[in-house]
């Protein structure tokens, strides 16, 4: 096997890029791969072979299924704006945890640069507070209106 020569770069000696030492991670991405299309192949086996999976099919099999409940009514049913209002508060809240988490950690954390903190902490701080103002007076008109209430 040629071994590569290092290379010299500005940050000092460093061996050369070896593509061999990637072929772990190329043999796991192929295995991935392999698995996947196993499990498609496999699904389809069943519509091919029909001979293979024993099949009956009844009434009662034949029912769409619902949370272990029979369906009533009409599949096309409308559904009342209340699940969605609820689900983008909580994509709303969500996102907010996604902001304050790394700001926290950023601010409150020794390993941040004084200098930095000293220039823009105040900035941040405030901006913060506007974006914590914005989802309280968000919070606020959502119970004003009442989507928080279950009907």
């Amino acid at each position: 096997m040629l071994i590569p020569s290092p290379v010299v770069t500005p940050a000092g000696i460093e061996p050369a890029f070896d593509i061999v030492a990637y072929y772990p991670l190329l043999l796991y991405i192929a295995a991935i791969a392999g698995l996947a299309m196993t499990m498609l192949a496999a699904t389809h086996i069943g519509y091919l072979l029909p001979f293979i999976k024993p099949q009956k099919p009844t009434k009662v099999k034949q029912m769409p299924y619902e949370s272990g409940m029979d369906p009533i009514g009409s599949a096309r049913m409308q559904f009342d704006v209340k699940f969605y209002l609820i689900a983008i508060l909580f994509l709303v809240f969500d996102v907010e945890l996604l902001f304050l988490y790394p700001w926290a950690v950023i601010a409150y954390s020794g390993g941040g640069d004084p200098h930095w903190q000293q220039v823009f902490g105040g900035i941040v701080f405030i901006e913060i507070l506007v974006f914590l103002a914005t989802l309280v007076i968000a919070y606020a008109y959502a119970w004003r209106k009442g989507v928080f209430e279950w009907r």
